[in-house]
């Protein structure tokens, strides 16, 4: 071993006086990259399958870790849906993954396990330090992806968050590209923060109909909804006596997800109960009196006096048809 080693060396030598001779003399750029292509290919042949081995561990470890978060990330927030740092969490997760599968394509290719444990070790720490002293100051989005929210004069749901901007579809079809300073400068209305949302039903009786009566048939359609929460449980208010109605507001709550859906059909349920109970809705209206006292004489029929009642703001768009 020690005369294979020496030889090696006096070869060295005399390739390196050569090429500073073919420096000095005049360079040639072929003939000096030759030994070093030469070295390459030596590197190669010796160690080239472990570099392959080191970059396939790599690639495919990066894409198992990706989507290993991507699973986790969804579980955790479907049995903690109120937990509000499992982002942070997740990224905490992929990034002593990463290490990890850095530090096996490194002992693929040749690198003291002892030596990469102890840098994995201290990367991590880092990392946890990093992100549990850091976190309070790092500002976060006030949404995730797949919520419906409002910021500014777009509302979307939110399909994409990276590290310079937000990716928001519209309802009817458009994508915007929000850059997070313009959204943590707005005010952002989030509507899938909570768990639940509470249902209003705003109606208007005539002032002759039973109001009881309506009172009790709006809450028990309500109540009979599957949907609708026990608890806070159903409720009715009479919000207004006006000029054409007494109004009445009805309020529930339900899940967040079935919030629209479940709005919608209330209010249809409300129209035909309503109809079949035979309480009648307000329509605004107007009472026209004519007073004949103060016609002139010869012109018996003609009101010299108009007097309108019943006529108020929600009925002033009605005065064209007198």
């Amino acid at each position: 071993m020690g005369i294979e080693t020496e030889i090696k060396t006096i070869e060295r030598n005399e390739v390196k006086k050569v090429e500073q001779e073919m420096t000095q003399d005049g360079p040639n750029t072929t003939l000096v990259d030759m030994p070093r292509l030469q070295h390459l290919g030596e590197v190669m042949t010796d160690h080239g399958t472990e570099m392959a081995m080191a970059l396939a561990i790599l690639i495919v470890g990066l894409l198992v870790v990706r989507l290993l978060v991507k699973w986790l990330r969804k579980v955790l927030q479907r049995l903690m849906p109120t937990v509000k740092f499992v982002t942070t969490f997740c990224n905490l997760v992929y990034v002593i993954m990463v290490a990890i599968v850095a530090s096996i394509a490194a002992v693929e290719f040749g690198a003291q396990p002892l030596n990469l444990l102890r840098l994995l070790t201290i990367i991590s720490l880092v990392a946890i330090g990093l992100f549990i002293f850091l976190r309070p100051f790092i500002p976060s989005m006030p949404f995730k992806v797949g919520h419906t929210v409002k910021a500014g004069n777009l509302l979307g749901k939110v399909e994409a968050i990276t590290f310079l901007n937000t990716r928001m579809r519209t309802f009817d079809g458009k994508t915007f590209f929000v850059p997070n300073r313009q959204i943590l400068n707005e005010v952002v209305m989030n509507y899938q923060f909570s768990g639940s949302r509470r249902i209003k039903i705003d109606v208007g009786i005539r002032y002759d109909q039973d109001l009881l009566k309506a009172k009790r048939v709006l809450e028990a359609l309500m109540t009979e909804d599957a949907r609708v929460k026990p608890k806070p449980g159903p409720m009715v208010y009479v919000l207004n006596l006006a000029n054409s109605a007494v109004e009445l507001g009805g309020r529930c709550w339900v899940d967040n997800k079935d919030y629209w859906v479940a709005r919608c059909d209330l209010m249809e349920k409300t129209k035909l109960r309503f109809d079949s109970e035979g309480i009648q809705f307000a329509f605004p209206q107007l009472d026209l009196h004519i007073n004949d006292e103060g016609a002139r004489p010869g012109e018996s029929g003609v009101p010299a006096a108009v007097s309108l009642t019943g006529f108020g703001s929600r009925e002033a768009t009605d005065e064209k048809n007198i």
